[in-house]
């Protein structure tokens, strides 16, 4: 009887809390139809309160967090429900719509990936094979997106490089020009010091030749003078009468 009596209680707290999750559930509803999401947002987790693994609170709550743009958010309830749901029916559902959280998040090949899981489990299902195809469509897009987006870059990038290798020939022909250029100046100077070392050599040259020219000079006017003066002195002379012993 004690038995009977507990089993009695648990079934009926499990119906006052499954009430009170449906109240809230049927309230979160009555918000999203009337495309209030924030609300029926508040009202699906006030449910998931109550009952924490209800199936439909956590699927109804991903649908407000799509509605949102919460993509993140609704597709790890989804994930979770695509796993855990109570019947393939479920299940079939919870991958379709993750499969539209990877589609609006442009994660094409997770998408792909969602609806064939779905399919998996609801073969019939044309909105799954519709968005299936659309998720190749835009993938394929994507990847040639992609290519070309390649292409443009290796171009802008050869691109680049011949810019680079032009800029690098006029840098190296401006420098072999400026090297020329110090070259010659150095020369320059250099022709410039030899004629300056020349122009003092001639200068010492000059000078020593005309300061032995300037001996010459003095000593021939040496000479000339003690002429001068010798026969002056010889002009100057008396002779001596003899006397004679007559």
């Amino acid at each position: 009887m004690r038995s009977l009596i507990i089993v009695i209680l648990l079934l009926a707290a499990v119906s006052v809390f499954s009430q009170k999750e449906n109240k809230y559930i049927r309230k979160g509803n009555n918000s999203f139809v009337e495309k209030n999401y924030q609300d029926a947002e508040v009202d699906y987790m006030k449910a998931l309160e109550k009952n924490p693994e209800s199936a439909k609170g956590q699927f109804n709550l991903g649908d407000a967090l799509y509605k949102q743009e919460n993509f993140e958010d609704a597709a790890k309830l989804y994930q979770n429900l695509s796993e855990t749901g109570p019947s393939d029916n479920a299940k079939a559902d919870s991958w379709y719509n993750l499969g539209n959280t990877m589609l609006q998040s442009k994660k094409y090949d997770e998408a792909i990936n969602s609806y064939k899981n779905s399919l998996k489990l609801r073969p019939d299902d044309f909105d799954a094979k519709y968005n299936l195809e659309y998720a190749k469509k835009m993938l394929k897009q994507q990847q040639q997106k992609n290519q070309d987006k390649d292409k443009d870059q290796d171009k802008d990038k050869n691109k680049d490089q011949d810019q680079k290798d032009k800029q690098d020939q006029e840098d190296k022909k401006d420098q072999q020009q400026k090297d020329q250029q110090d070259q010659q100046q150095k020369q320059d100077q250099q022709q410039k010091q030899d004629q300056q070392k020349q122009q003092q050599q001639q200068s010492k040259q000059i000078s020593k030749k005309d300061a032995e020219r300037m001996l010459a000079a003095l000593k021939n006017n040496e000479k000339k003078t003690l002429e001068k003066v010798k026969k002056q002195k010889m002009k100057g002379v008396r002779a001596k009468s003899i006397e004679k012993d007559w």
